[in-house]
């Protein structure tokens, strides 16, 4: 079954040289991605996941992320149970990356 990410988790990830970068799954709607973005991440609204899965790279981790974490966990199922080996939903979100990480982000 997929796993979460505590924002934390996620931030010392992608500052540790030694772990494979992983793949930043934004599936929110690209206008709540203009007002709150982490940095790095490549957008694929939810609805579109299904039809843009062969974009995703299959041998990369992959971190899903949406506004709560509801969005991302129901998608990191879903790319679980398409093949795809190393998936993540980031718990809580953008909102909990803003209040852990980034304070500066914008909340909506």
């Amino acid at each position: 079954m997929a796993r979460e990410i505590r924002a934390g988790e996620l931030a010392a990830w992608l500052t540790d040289d030694q772990r494979p970068q992983p793949l930043l799954l934004d599936v929110r709607e690209p206008w709540e991605v203009e007002i709150a973005h982490i940095a790095g991440s490549r957008t694929i609204p939810m609805h579109l996941v299904p039809l843009r899965m062969s974009e995703l790279p299959d041998d990369t981790p992959i971190v899903t992320i949406c506004h709560h974490g509801v969005r991302s966990f129901q998608v990191a199922l879903y790319l679980e149970n398409a093949g795809f080996e190393d998936v993540q939903s980031l718990a809580g979100g953008v909102e909990a990356w803003a209040s852990a990480i980034d304070p500066a982000m914008a909340h909506y």
